[in-house]
Protein backbone atom coordinates (compact mmCIF):
# COMPACT_ATOMS: atom_id res chain seq x y z
CA UNK A 1 0.00 0.00 0.00
CA UNK A 2 1.78 3.10 -0.98
CA UNK A 3 4.02 5.23 1.88
CA UNK A 4 0.82 3.40 4.53
CA UNK A 5 -1.86 5.23 4.07
CA UNK A 6 -5.20 4.10 3.60
CA UNK A 7 -6.87 2.64 0.55
CA UNK A 8 -9.03 5.74 0.34
CA UNK A 9 -5.83 7.86 -0.12
CA UNK A 10 -5.22 6.11 -3.09
CA UNK A 11 -8.64 6.39 -4.86
CA UNK A 12 -7.73 10.32 -4.40
CA UNK A 13 -6.45 11.83 -7.63
CA UNK A 14 -5.15 15.25 -8.59
CA UNK A 15 -7.21 18.08 -9.89
CA UNK A 16 -6.17 20.67 -12.09
CA UNK A 17 -7.50 23.37 -9.66
CA UNK A 18 -6.93 24.40 -5.91
CA UNK A 19 -8.03 21.01 -3.71
CA UNK A 20 -9.41 21.20 0.02
CA UNK A 21 -9.15 18.54 2.05
CA UNK A 22 -11.36 18.03 5.32
CA UNK A 23 -12.93 15.11 6.96
CA UNK A 24 -16.20 14.48 9.65
CA UNK A 25 -13.79 13.19 11.94
CA UNK A 26 -13.21 17.14 13.51
CA UNK A 27 -16.97 16.95 13.54
CA UNK A 28 -17.78 16.63 17.88
CA UNK A 29 -14.21 15.26 17.62
CA UNK A 30 -12.64 17.28 21.30
CA UNK A 31 -9.98 17.29 23.26
CA UNK A 32 -11.98 17.08 26.30
CA UNK A 33 -14.37 19.42 27.33
CA UNK A 34 -11.94 21.94 29.69
CA UNK A 35 -9.35 21.63 26.65
CA UNK A 36 -8.45 24.62 24.17
CA UNK A 37 -9.38 22.50 21.59
CA UNK A 38 -12.95 21.63 22.88
CA UNK A 39 -13.97 24.22 20.47
CA UNK A 40 -15.46 23.32 16.92
CA UNK A 41 -12.73 24.53 14.19
CA UNK A 42 -12.41 22.26 10.92
CA UNK A 43 -16.18 21.40 11.20
CA UNK A 44 -16.90 25.08 11.01
CA UNK A 45 -14.78 25.78 7.93
CA UNK A 46 -16.42 23.00 5.95
CA UNK A 47 -19.81 24.31 6.92
CA UNK A 48 -18.97 28.03 5.96
CA UNK A 49 -17.45 26.82 2.99
CA UNK A 50 -20.30 24.43 2.04
CA UNK A 51 -23.23 27.61 2.33
CA UNK A 52 -20.84 30.07 0.55
CA UNK A 53 -20.90 27.57 -2.05
CA UNK A 54 -17.44 26.97 -2.41
CA UNK A 55 -17.07 23.30 -2.02
CA UNK A 56 -17.69 21.98 -4.69
CA UNK A 57 -17.38 18.15 -5.30
CA UNK A 58 -14.14 18.93 -7.89
CA UNK A 59 -12.52 20.75 -5.24
CA UNK A 60 -13.35 18.70 -1.31
CA UNK A 61 -11.95 15.79 -0.92
CA UNK A 62 -12.14 13.60 2.46
CA UNK A 63 -8.54 13.22 4.26
CA UNK A 64 -7.25 9.91 3.92
CA UNK A 65 -5.73 8.49 7.28
CA UNK A 66 -2.33 7.77 7.94
CA UNK A 67 -1.04 4.23 8.51
CA UNK A 68 1.60 3.48 10.44
CA UNK A 69 4.03 2.81 8.29
CA UNK A 70 3.64 6.53 7.08
CA UNK A 71 3.81 7.96 10.09
CA UNK A 72 7.25 6.22 10.33
CA UNK A 73 8.85 8.49 8.14
CA UNK A 74 9.54 10.23 10.94
CA UNK A 75 8.15 9.41 13.85
CA UNK A 76 9.11 6.23 16.19
CA UNK A 77 7.15 3.45 15.87
CA UNK A 78 7.08 2.52 19.57
CA UNK A 79 5.31 5.96 19.78
CA UNK A 80 2.73 5.31 17.12
CA UNK A 81 1.80 2.23 18.41
CA UNK A 82 1.67 3.82 22.04
CA UNK A 83 -0.41 6.16 20.64
CA UNK A 84 -2.68 3.94 19.33
CA UNK A 85 -2.81 1.70 22.28
CA UNK A 86 -3.88 4.80 24.24
CA UNK A 87 -6.72 4.98 22.16
CA UNK A 88 -7.79 1.66 21.73
CA UNK A 89 -7.58 1.35 25.58
CA UNK A 90 -8.31 5.10 26.84
CA UNK A 91 -6.06 5.19 29.42
CA UNK A 92 -1.97 5.28 29.53
CA UNK A 93 -0.02 3.72 32.06
CA UNK A 94 2.25 6.14 34.33
CA UNK A 95 5.46 5.00 32.10
CA UNK A 96 4.08 5.87 28.95
CA UNK A 97 3.08 9.24 29.72
CA UNK A 98 6.56 10.07 30.90
CA UNK A 99 8.26 8.51 27.96
CA UNK A 100 5.93 9.48 25.55
CA UNK A 101 3.68 13.08 26.62
CA UNK A 102 0.07 10.91 26.55
CA UNK A 103 -2.51 11.50 28.86
CA UNK A 104 -1.28 15.17 30.17
CA UNK A 105 -2.91 18.30 30.75
CA UNK A 106 -1.98 19.67 27.21
CA UNK A 107 -2.27 16.07 24.94
CA UNK A 108 -4.79 14.21 26.76
CA UNK A 109 -6.31 10.90 26.50
CA UNK A 110 -9.66 10.86 24.46
CA UNK A 111 -11.86 9.10 21.65
CA UNK A 112 -9.98 10.16 19.01
CA UNK A 113 -6.76 10.88 20.07
CA UNK A 114 -5.05 8.64 16.99
CA UNK A 115 -7.52 8.66 14.13
CA UNK A 116 -7.73 12.36 14.49
CA UNK A 117 -3.98 13.58 14.17
CA UNK A 118 -3.58 10.42 11.41
CA UNK A 119 -6.18 12.05 9.57
CA UNK A 120 -4.63 15.34 9.66
CA UNK A 121 -1.19 13.70 8.43
CA UNK A 122 -2.90 11.34 6.39
CA UNK A 123 -4.13 14.96 4.45
CA UNK A 124 -0.73 16.73 4.42
CA UNK A 125 1.39 13.68 3.35
CA UNK A 126 -1.71 13.07 0.23
CA UNK A 127 -0.96 17.14 -0.12
CA UNK A 128 3.06 16.57 -0.75
CA UNK A 129 2.21 13.43 -2.71
CA UNK A 130 0.23 15.35 -5.21
CA UNK A 131 2.58 18.39 -5.18
CA UNK A 132 5.58 16.48 -6.07
CA UNK A 133 4.26 14.76 -8.42
CA UNK A 134 2.40 17.78 -10.37
CA UNK A 135 4.30 20.82 -11.80
CA UNK A 136 2.03 23.13 -9.92
CA UNK A 137 -1.13 23.31 -7.69
CA UNK A 138 -2.38 24.58 -4.33
CA UNK A 139 -3.96 22.44 -1.33
CA UNK A 140 -5.47 23.71 1.79
CA UNK A 141 -5.27 21.16 4.73
CA UNK A 142 -6.59 23.00 7.60
CA UNK A 143 -7.02 20.25 9.87
CA UNK A 144 -3.24 19.94 9.63
CA UNK A 145 -0.50 22.59 10.63
CA UNK A 146 0.59 20.27 14.24
CA UNK A 147 3.98 21.73 14.43
CA UNK A 148 5.03 20.72 17.73
CA UNK A 149 4.89 17.59 17.45
CA UNK A 150 7.99 15.62 18.44
CA UNK A 151 9.46 12.19 17.00
CA UNK A 152 8.32 10.43 20.18
CA UNK A 153 6.24 12.32 22.27
CA UNK A 154 3.54 14.88 22.01
CA UNK A 155 4.10 17.91 22.55
CA UNK A 156 1.81 21.45 22.78
CA UNK A 157 -1.63 19.85 21.85
CA UNK A 158 0.34 18.00 19.13
CA UNK A 159 0.61 14.28 18.38
CA UNK A 160 2.16 13.90 15.81
CA UNK A 161 3.88 16.39 13.56
CA UNK A 162 1.99 17.03 10.22
CA UNK A 163 4.09 19.34 8.93
CA UNK A 164 7.39 17.28 9.00
CA UNK A 165 5.64 14.42 7.32
CA UNK A 166 4.58 16.40 4.25
CA UNK A 167 7.91 18.28 4.42
CA UNK A 168 9.51 14.84 4.40
CA UNK A 169 7.50 13.57 1.30
CA UNK A 170 8.59 16.57 0.17
CA UNK A 171 12.11 15.72 0.08
CA UNK A 172 11.78 12.35 -0.49
CA UNK A 173 9.80 12.38 -3.92
CA UNK A 174 13.37 14.45 -4.79
CA UNK A 175 12.99 18.22 -4.38
CA UNK A 176 15.86 19.67 -3.20
CA UNK A 177 14.31 23.50 -2.24
CA UNK A 178 11.44 24.01 0.24
CA UNK A 179 10.35 26.63 2.25
CA UNK A 180 8.63 26.95 5.62
CA UNK A 181 7.26 30.18 6.90
CA UNK A 182 4.98 29.58 10.11
CA UNK A 183 2.20 32.57 10.85
CA UNK A 184 0.95 30.85 14.52
CA UNK A 185 1.52 32.67 17.61
CA UNK A 186 3.95 30.21 18.88
CA UNK A 187 7.47 29.25 17.54
CA UNK A 188 7.61 25.70 15.39
CA UNK A 189 9.75 23.61 17.68
CA UNK A 190 9.11 20.32 16.25
CA UNK A 191 9.39 21.39 12.52
CA UNK A 192 13.13 22.88 13.99
CA UNK A 193 13.87 19.95 15.43
CA UNK A 194 13.16 17.95 12.06
CA UNK A 195 14.98 20.06 9.65
CA UNK A 196 17.98 22.20 11.56
CA UNK A 197 20.50 22.37 9.61
CA UNK A 198 19.18 21.08 6.45
CA UNK A 199 19.93 23.25 3.46
CA UNK A 200 16.82 21.74 1.53
CA UNK A 201 14.70 23.36 3.72
CA UNK A 202 14.36 26.81 4.81
CA UNK A 203 12.35 27.91 7.91
CA UNK A 204 10.54 31.18 8.89
CA UNK A 205 8.90 31.65 11.84
CA UNK A 206 6.72 34.71 13.36
CA UNK A 207 6.09 34.65 16.92
CA UNK A 208 5.12 35.93 20.36
CA UNK A 209 8.11 36.64 22.44
CA UNK A 210 8.06 34.84 25.88
CA UNK A 211 5.53 32.57 24.55
CA UNK A 212 5.56 28.70 25.42
CA UNK A 213 7.63 26.97 23.77
CA UNK A 214 10.06 29.33 24.74
CA UNK A 215 12.13 28.65 21.61
CA UNK A 216 12.64 30.16 18.53
CA UNK A 217 14.69 33.08 19.55
CA UNK A 218 16.18 35.83 17.16
CA UNK A 219 20.06 34.34 17.51
CA UNK A 220 18.70 30.82 16.75
CA UNK A 221 19.79 29.62 13.39
CA UNK A 222 18.51 26.07 12.86
CA UNK A 223 22.09 25.23 11.72
CA UNK A 224 22.05 27.62 9.19
CA UNK A 225 18.57 26.77 8.06
CA UNK A 226 16.05 28.86 10.19
CA UNK A 227 15.02 32.73 10.57
CA UNK A 228 13.27 33.40 13.86
CA UNK A 229 11.52 36.42 14.77
CA UNK A 230 9.63 36.45 18.48
CA UNK A 231 7.63 39.87 18.47
CA UNK A 232 5.83 41.67 20.85
CA UNK A 233 2.70 41.21 22.49
CA UNK A 234 0.51 43.42 20.25
CA UNK A 235 1.97 42.62 16.69
CA UNK A 236 -0.25 44.18 14.31
CA UNK A 237 -1.02 44.33 10.56
CA UNK A 238 1.57 47.43 9.94
CA UNK A 239 4.22 45.42 11.59
CA UNK A 240 3.11 42.42 9.83
CA UNK A 241 3.44 43.83 6.48
CA UNK A 242 6.98 45.32 7.62
CA UNK A 243 8.04 41.74 8.66
CA UNK A 244 6.54 40.02 4.85
CA UNK A 245 8.75 42.63 3.19
CA UNK A 246 11.60 42.45 5.41
CA UNK A 247 12.00 38.96 6.34
CA UNK A 248 9.25 36.65 5.03
CA UNK A 249 9.54 37.26 0.83
CA UNK A 250 12.83 38.08 0.63
CA UNK A 251 14.50 35.11 2.62
CA UNK A 252 11.59 33.14 0.60
CA UNK A 253 12.64 33.84 -2.54
CA UNK A 254 16.51 33.56 -2.28
CA UNK A 255 15.72 29.50 -1.76
CA UNK A 256 13.88 29.43 -4.72
CA UNK A 257 11.34 27.06 -3.21
CA UNK A 258 10.07 23.91 -5.31
CA UNK A 259 7.38 23.78 -2.88
CA UNK A 260 6.47 26.40 -0.10
CA UNK A 261 4.60 24.88 2.75
CA UNK A 262 2.82 28.07 4.96
CA UNK A 263 1.27 27.21 8.55
CA UNK A 264 -1.19 29.68 9.25
CA UNK A 265 -2.18 29.04 12.88
CA UNK A 266 -5.10 31.49 13.76
CA UNK A 267 -4.01 32.12 17.34
CA UNK A 268 -2.35 35.68 16.24
CA UNK A 269 -6.01 37.02 15.49
CA UNK A 270 -6.83 39.89 18.53
CA UNK A 271 -9.61 37.31 19.22
CA UNK A 272 -7.42 34.24 19.91
CA UNK A 273 -7.49 33.78 24.19
CA UNK A 274 -4.06 31.80 24.04
CA UNK A 275 -2.00 34.74 22.49
CA UNK A 276 -1.35 38.61 22.82
CA UNK A 277 -1.02 39.51 19.44
CA UNK A 278 -3.44 41.74 16.89
CA UNK A 279 -3.31 40.77 13.52
CA UNK A 280 -6.32 40.55 11.40
CA UNK A 281 -7.46 38.38 9.14
CA UNK A 282 -6.01 40.97 6.13
CA UNK A 283 -2.73 40.32 7.60
CA UNK A 284 -2.83 36.40 6.64
CA UNK A 285 -4.51 36.90 3.01
CA UNK A 286 -2.07 39.97 2.06
CA UNK A 287 1.14 37.24 3.34
CA UNK A 288 -0.53 34.52 1.09
CA UNK A 289 -1.08 36.80 -1.94
CA UNK A 290 2.55 37.70 -1.90
CA UNK A 291 4.26 34.39 -1.07
CA UNK A 292 1.90 32.37 -3.65
CA UNK A 293 4.24 33.78 -7.24
CA UNK A 294 7.21 32.27 -5.27
CA UNK A 295 6.50 28.48 -5.80
CA UNK A 296 4.64 26.62 -8.22
CA UNK A 297 3.63 24.26 -4.96
CA UNK A 298 1.58 25.80 -2.50
CA UNK A 299 0.34 23.79 0.67
CA UNK A 300 -1.55 25.85 3.07
CA UNK A 301 -2.38 24.08 6.99
CA UNK A 302 -4.37 24.89 9.46
CA UNK A 303 -2.64 25.50 13.54
CA UNK A 304 -3.36 26.88 16.40
CA UNK A 305 -6.26 29.02 17.00
CA UNK A 306 -8.64 28.72 20.03
CA UNK A 307 -11.76 31.22 19.28
CA UNK A 308 -14.00 29.06 17.21
CA UNK A 309 -15.31 32.36 15.38
CA UNK A 310 -12.19 33.79 14.39
CA UNK A 311 -10.47 30.20 13.36
CA UNK A 312 -13.66 30.03 10.93
CA UNK A 313 -13.80 32.74 9.63
CA UNK A 314 -9.73 32.83 8.70
CA UNK A 315 -9.87 29.35 7.35
CA UNK A 316 -12.23 29.55 5.22
CA UNK A 317 -11.27 32.94 4.32
CA UNK A 318 -8.28 31.38 3.52
CA UNK A 319 -9.50 28.63 1.39
CA UNK A 320 -11.45 31.67 -0.55
CA UNK A 321 -8.49 33.71 -1.40
CA UNK A 322 -6.80 30.53 -2.67
CA UNK A 323 -10.03 29.18 -4.54
CA UNK A 324 -10.35 32.39 -6.39
CA UNK A 325 -13.15 33.51 -4.52
CA UNK A 326 -14.54 36.73 -4.01
CA UNK A 327 -14.80 37.63 -0.22
CA UNK A 328 -18.34 38.74 0.71
CA UNK A 329 -18.70 42.31 2.05
CA UNK A 330 -21.81 40.23 4.15
CA UNK A 331 -21.97 36.91 4.81
CA UNK A 332 -25.19 35.33 3.30
CA UNK A 333 -28.26 34.24 5.56
CA UNK A 334 -26.89 29.95 5.33
CA UNK A 335 -22.78 31.14 6.73
CA UNK A 336 -24.38 33.77 9.16
CA UNK A 337 -26.16 30.71 10.62
CA UNK A 338 -23.10 28.57 10.62
CA UNK A 339 -21.36 31.24 13.18
CA UNK A 340 -24.19 32.09 15.22
CA UNK A 341 -24.33 28.32 16.05
CA UNK A 342 -21.15 28.37 17.41
CA UNK A 343 -19.94 28.15 20.96
CA UNK A 344 -17.17 28.23 23.35
CA UNK A 345 -18.25 24.65 24.61
CA UNK A 346 -17.87 25.61 28.14
CA UNK A 347 -16.24 28.45 30.27
CA UNK A 348 -17.37 31.95 31.24
CA UNK A 349 -15.59 33.43 27.88
CA UNK A 350 -17.70 36.20 26.33
CA UNK A 351 -19.49 36.18 22.95
CA UNK A 352 -18.02 37.64 19.80
CA UNK A 353 -18.53 40.76 19.16
CA UNK A 354 -21.38 41.08 16.20
CA UNK A 355 -19.20 42.16 13.62
CA UNK A 356 -17.69 38.56 13.39
CA UNK A 357 -21.00 36.50 12.26
CA UNK A 358 -21.75 38.87 9.52
CA UNK A 359 -18.60 38.87 7.42
CA UNK A 360 -14.81 37.08 7.10
CA UNK A 361 -12.56 39.73 6.61
CA UNK A 362 -12.03 42.37 9.73
CA UNK A 363 -11.31 46.01 9.53
CA UNK A 364 -6.99 46.04 8.99
CA UNK A 365 -6.08 46.58 12.03
CA UNK A 366 -3.01 49.36 11.47
CA UNK A 367 -0.59 50.41 14.44
CA UNK A 368 2.81 51.80 14.11
CA UNK A 369 6.11 49.93 13.46
CA UNK A 370 7.91 49.51 17.00
CA UNK A 371 11.54 49.56 17.50
CA UNK A 372 11.86 46.38 18.62
CA UNK A 373 10.37 45.13 15.15
CA UNK A 374 12.59 47.63 13.18
CA UNK A 375 15.72 46.62 14.69
CA UNK A 376 15.15 42.29 14.74
CA UNK A 377 14.68 42.63 11.27
CA UNK A 378 17.97 44.73 10.50
CA UNK A 379 19.67 42.15 12.89
CA UNK A 380 17.97 39.48 10.61
CA UNK A 381 18.58 41.26 7.32
CA UNK A 382 22.66 40.59 8.09
CA UNK A 383 22.74 37.24 8.43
Amino acid sequence: MKHGLTRAAQALEPTPGPVFLGSEIYRGSSYGGTHPLRVPRVSTVMDLGRALGWLASGSYRASPRAKPAALALWHDPAYVAALERAEAAGEVSDETRVRHGLGTLSNPVFPQMFRRPATGAGGAIWAAEMLAAAPAGVVHVPGAGTHHGLRDRANGFCYLNDVVLAIAVLLRAGLTRVAYVDLDAHHCDGVEAAFAGDPRVRMISVHEEGRWPFSGLLTDTAGGSGFFLPVPRGYNDTEARAVLQGLILPRVAEHRPQALVVQCGADSLTEDPLSRLCLSTHAYLQALAALRPLSPRLLVTGGGGYNPWSVGRLWTAIWGHLSGQELPDRLPPGARAVLAALSWNGGARPPPAPEMLHSLVDAPREGPVRPEIRDRLALLARR
